[in-house]
């Protein structure tokens, strides 16, 4: 059986990873540690988790730093650098999994190659539904027609798509549900920590993979995860970030300088 790690960041949600984390705790084939990155939230995301924690048969390593605005990247960095584990799938402390989420990530887990997934993003009133405790997952036919696509699984579809469709679909990168191999990941230096504040850090680390050697799957009809609504992220950086990206694609570069190996 593969070794895996599951990496789930946060940042001052906490009802949101109470769910999150339960949806883990609920799985068909559970992970064999929790990595939380936490982006310096206050004291109540330690207290939950310290209690959850007490309730879990999974290991749980909670890394925390201070808050100095939006430093994903570096908390994701230095969280990776506890894994025990060869496989990491990585989500976002705001969405609530399949059940057998983990379980479609394996299905299409291989040496070399990178698998992104989809997600069901969720509106206003389902979110506030699940948030409340009146729905375990949203009810189906309430999505609209791509987002209900993502909710379907089928193991035959999952297999024939998983290269097919990542061939056409590089950008299709989501680091809300995205699975590597760790010396893959440390291979390209990590996360490029120059890219501060929201947007295309996950792009970004997925073409660095690809251009090291890495194949991509894409999965579909599969790895279900239904992310909850949320006012959005500052885009106050974003033309740097895409500029970065764009040298990234063009000249084909696989190691970022401002990567993993400067938090240790």
């Amino acid at each position: 059986m593969m070794k895996i790690s599951l990496l789930i960041s946060t940042y001052n949600w906490e009802r949101a990873l109470e769910l999150c984390l339960y949806s883990v705790f609920a799985q068909t084939v559970k992970p064999d540690e929790i990595l939380i990155a936490d982006d310096g939230s206050r004291d109540e995301t330690r207290q939950l988790i310290e209690r959850l924690r007490k309730k879990a048969d999974i290991p749980i390593i909670h890394v925390w730093h201070e808050d100095d605005g939006f430093r994903k990247t570096v908390i994701l960095n230095k969280t990776l650098l506890k894994a025990s584990h060869p496989y990491i799938i990585q989500i976002d402390g705001d969405v609530v999994l399949d059940r057998n989420f983990i379980a479609d990530h394996l299905d299409l887990a291989a040496k070399g190659y990178l698998v992104c997934g989809s997600r069901v993003l969720l509106g206003r009133h389902s979110t506030t539904r699940v948030l409340r405790g009146w729905e375990t997952y949203p009810r189906f036919f309430k999505h609209s027609l791509g987002f209900m696509l993502n909710a379907f699984r089928s193991r035959i579809l999952r297999k024939y798509l998983a290269e097919r469709y990542a061939k056409n679909s590089m950008w299709r990168v989501r680091g809300c549900n995205m699975a590597y191999w760790l010396d893959d990941f440390l291979r390209v230096n990590g996360y490029n920590e120059s890219l501060e504040m929201w947007g295309q850090e996950d792009v970004e680390l997925a073409y660095r993979l690809v251009h090291s050697g890495v194949k991509k799957k894409q999965l579909k009809m599969g790895g279900v995860e239904f992310h909850l609504y949320h006012t959005l992220a500052s885009r106050a950086n974003l033309h740097y970030h895409e500029e970065v990206l764009h040298q990234v694609i063009r000249d084909k570069i696989a190691w970022c300088e401002n990567g993993i190996v400067k938090t240790k």
